[in-house]
């Protein structure tokens, strides 16, 4: 999720070190904050396998800033993850808002946002639960606990107004193309 979420804004536009964590923490902080000691790295990682390039600015003080630009490799990565995101970018929430953040970059492509969305539309259609009775998910009406219920309710309401938004997200790309 981090170098999708890396590559994603860089592709908005360059970026300091300090406004692309900034950025992250907007998207991911308030459940997975993301340190220092991940991001640098990362960045790294992505320098290093040609994805984007860090040139240094004068800064206000003594100490020159760093600006990260995506290249063109980079720029065709993003593009490429987006086209075929990875399981878990579909099923785990988190990774799939990362992957939602960042899908308008396959603008062009209005069949391939589409495929992205029908794969999720299949992943949410599928029969889940947080708890289960040996295979079968247990409902929000089944349980007794009220929190575990709230669980349940919660996810049940989330689940309906996503579905509702990718019916109706897909209509509109399905008119696009």
């Amino acid at each position: 999720m981090l170098k999708l979420a890396i590559l994603g804004f860089l592709h908005d536009r360059p970026l300091h070190g300090y406004e692309l964590r900034r950025h992250l923490a907007a998207l991911t902080g308030h459940v997975r904050p993301i340190s220092d000691g991940t991001l640098y790295p990362a960045i790294k990682r992505l320098e290093a396998d040609g994805l984007l390039v860090r040139t240094a600015e004068p800064g206000a003080a003594a100490a020159p800033r760093h600006t990260l630009r995506l290249t063109d490799a980079g720029r065709a990565a993003l593009l490429d993850r987006l086209r075929a995101p990875e399981e878990l970018d579909i099923s785990d929430e988190n990774r799939w808002f990362a992957t939602l953040a960042f899908l308008r970059h396959l603008d062009a492509e209005p069949a391939a946002q589409a495929a992205v969305l029908r794969r999720r539309l299949a992943f949410l259609s599928e029969p889940a639960s947080f708890f289960y009775d040996g295979t079968r998910p247990v409902g929000a009406e089944e349980v007794d606990d009220p929190f575990r219920r709230g669980m349940l309710l919660i996810a049940r309401a989330t689940t309906a107004a996503e579905l509702d938004w990718l019916h109706a997200t897909l209509a509109e790309l399905d008119r696009a193309h």
